[in-house]
């Protein structure tokens, strides 16, 4: 097959179009042909050295979590879905080494959820780690109806989906962005505060009372600054910072969760849910596209790789 694989650390320069073995299947797994491939900061993060600590990363290193694609082949014991069956994946493992940036994976149940079936392969490949980060986290801390929220990063990839999924449950949002990104937001169902200095005193403006809940997807002084408008300092959880238990809030790392996914799948297919995709390379141009999420760390929406989803 073709992937998109690296012989040791390093970032886009290194990564290279190569021939690989299609992947074992182990019990339990599924190989699924990969029609397109989300990228996120994390794939360099993993590729470069960066989360070693944290987590085992083998060479050849194919990078790469998200993926939509049809199931292939199965391994034993694997039933939760049949061959031909169309399905979105957050593929992690224990360790970093078969991606998503190829032709084929090999993708734990767990991992996987059936594809919304209005939703083009591109945009559903975009879906699963944001939309299980958003989720996880609104879980987290219990965001439900009446509850009055504060989304740090509102317009970005996880926070998009964070004021939807918090507005269809019934939460009042409030979502920090910059002022082109307003209109957006308000669109989503948000009503839009900008970022800097005097943020507290903006949000204080808004919700004199303060607010039930804060999501942070920015980092920064974002748990700090939600703790100041909190009715209840500990509603606060974070994915980007990771003092956040040492003031008093909650970190939050996706974890693959079928449930959950299917579960966000159909908020999805209800178009309760939507995300915008910037722009698609071909898997080729793999690189190009982590050029891009540098240049483009402040624009709206996914980049996503085309593997073959024509």
């Amino acid at each position: 097959m073709k992937a998109i694989a690296l012989p040791r650390h390093g970032g886009a320069d290194d990564l290279e179009l190569t021939e690989q073995p299609t992947p074992a299947v182990a019990p339990g797994e599924f190989l699924v042909r990969v029609k397109a491939a989300g990228v996120n900061p994390g794939d360099e993060k993993i590729a470069v050295g960066t989360l070693d600590g944290i987590m085992v990363t083998h060479f050849p290193l194919i990078p790469g979590f998200e993926m939509s694609g049809v199931v292939e082949a199965r391994g034993f014991g694997a039933t939760e879905f049949e061959i031909g069956d169309e399905v979105i994946g957050f593929v992690v493992k224990d360790w970093a080494q078969n991606g998503t940036y190829a032709e084929l994976v090999s993708a734990p149940a767990r991992t996987l959820a059936r594809k919304p079936a209005s939703w083009d392969w591109l945009h559903a490949a975009c879906l699963p780690l944001n939309g299980l980060t958003a989720y996880q986290a609104i879980k987290r801390i219990n965001i439900g109806e009446n509850d009055t929220v504060l989304i740090h990063g509102a317009a970005g990839g996880v926070g998009t989906l964070a004021v939807q999924i918090a507005a269809d449950r019934g939460a009042n949002v409030i979502g920090t962005a910059s002022e082109r990104n307003h209109d957006y937001l308000r669109e989503l169902g948000a009503t839009p505060v900008s970022y800097g200095e005097g943020l507290a005193e903006r949000v204080r403006e808004l919700a004199p009372a303060g607010v039930d809940a804060a999501l942070d997807f920015y980092g920064g002084d974002a748990v700090a600054v939600s703790r100041k408008v909190l009715k209840y300092p500990a509603r606060v959880a974070s994915v980007a910072d990771i003092t956040a238990p040492d003031q008093g809030g909650q970190l939050v790392w996706a974890r693959a969760n079928a449930d959950e996914l299917t579960e966000v799948a159909a908020l999805a297919e209800s178009g309760k849910l939507s995300v915008p995709v910037n722009r698609s390379f071909p898997l080729e141009q793999a690189a190009d596209a982590w050029r891009m999420l540098h240049a483009a760390s402040r624009a709206r929406g996914r980049i996503v790789l085309d593997i073959d989803a024509a």
